[in-house]
């Protein structure tokens, strides 16, 4: 049990929409218990809670990041509890309340060992709730590996996918593969009925395999725009299918360097707002302040456009350095108002991946809350009600 909190004089944005000049009542279970105007405070008995005054400044339900493989000099390819730990402690510095540890498709034995760090900290963290695993692989396009070990990438393979499934203890929230592959189909049913989200990602699929794959419920999309077929006057491809209909959804990256902004400010007007995915994709030495920067074993540098390239070819784009909240401010610089990029990095991946009880400020909702300032910096930030920053 915690004490109750009381946040006054908020600027809100639910996740769905704006109310300016409210405040939220937390109950010491550490849920939303009230979501109110401030014309009502004086109307209102919240006993002894604890007050925190926003002071007019934007607040927001927590971040989710569901595709990130580390930050700070801890990454899910260390393969131990300790990283994953890391990971949660640094990222609600950046007002991300929840995430998806993101591992990578580096052969079954370390696919097994990365999920059994993340299996060991779930429960444990000091800042932002892990919601399970996420996997990227191993049954995608050996064409579109992007900076993915080529060894590590398989051919559709049944009985791998629920070894997989099964070392994840249930945890295993969604997994990449490409639609094109043979056998997909009976993957995609496999996958539903053991509840993985399917995304399409690292593909060289055409726009009919896109479609097939649609058809037997792969609905969802890995970091849009990169490492797919690309759009085609004759053959839409990959991009195209995303963009032409409008059930399909997407993550995207918008650090301006993985995606230009006006091809984010195009995917805007043309998609639901409520079928994108804000990511940061980000790698082990994001925001790593000394060392030698590595990700997923290779050397790297932090390029001057703002990602990270090999040490050896800086031709060769390895990964993001994105935050989740400058991808909101980013947003903001290109004309997307921030009540949708949060709903973007918010309520939009609750709905997608069924975390029912985050992404919203809502009553009976987890008090995951952050207080940002114009800039999107967090002046604040709340984990079931307890103030992490």
């Amino acid at each position: 049990m915690n004490k109750p909190l009381l946040i006054i004089n908020a600027n809100l944005i639910t996740g769905f929409s704006k109310s300016p000049d409210s405040g939220i009542f937390v109950d010491s279970n550490g849920c939303i218990a009230d979501v109110f105007k401030m014309s009502r405070l004086a109307s209102k008995d919240f006993g002894n809670a604890d007050v925190y005054d926003a002071q007019g400044c934007t607040v927001t339900p927590g971040l989710i990041d569901t595709h990130i493989h580390g930050i700070a000099g801890y990454g899910t390819e260390d393969m131990t509890e300790d990283s994953i730990l890391g990971m949660s402690e640094n990222l609600v510095k950046y007002g991300v309340t929840s995430f998806l540890p993101t591992i990578y498709p580096d052969g079954e034995e370390k696919i097994f060992r990365q999920e059994d760090a993340i299996l060991k900290a779930m429960g444990k963290e000091k800042g932002a709730r892990i919601l399970g695993i996420n996997v990227e692989g191993p049954f995608i396009s050996p064409k579109r590996p992007g900076a993915l070990p080529l060894e590590s990438i398989s051919p559709v393979d049944i009985p791998y996918f629920d070894r997989i499934i099964d070392h994840g203890q249930g945890k295993v929230v969604c997994m990449t593969v490409a639609p094109e592959l043979k056998h997909m189909h009976e993957l995609a049913l496999r996958a539903a009925a053991r509840k993985v989200v399917l995304l399409a990602g690292h593909t060289d699929a055409s726009y009919e395999n896109m479609i097939e794959g649609m058809q037997c419920g792969i609905l969802h999309s890995t970091h849009f725009f990169n490492a797919m077929s690309r759009l085609h006057h004759r053959n839409p491809n990959a991009v195209g299918a995303i963009l032409i209909n409008p059930q399909m959804c997407c993550e995207v990256i918008c650090d301006g360097v993985h995606v230009h902004k006006e091809l984010v400010s195009l995917l805007v007007r043309l998609k639901p707002a409520e079928n994108i995915i804000l990511i940061t994709d980000s790698l082990k030495p994001t925001g790593q302040k000394s060392g030698t920067l590595t990700a997923n074993g290779v050397e790297v540098v932090l390029s001057n456009e703002g990602a990270f390239v090999s040490a050896s070819d800086q031709q060769m784009l390895n990964g993001s350095a994105l935050t989740l909240n400058r991808a909101i401010a980013n947003m903001a610089s290109w004309g997307v108002g921030p009540d949708i990029s949060i709903q973007m990095a918010t309520a939009n991946p609750a709905r997608i991946y069924g975390f029912d009880l985050l992404g919203s400020l809502i009553p009976g909702k987890h008090a995951d809350i952050c207080v940002f300032d114009k800039d999107f910096n967090p002046k604040a930030v709340f984990v079931d009600g307890v103030r992490k920053v």
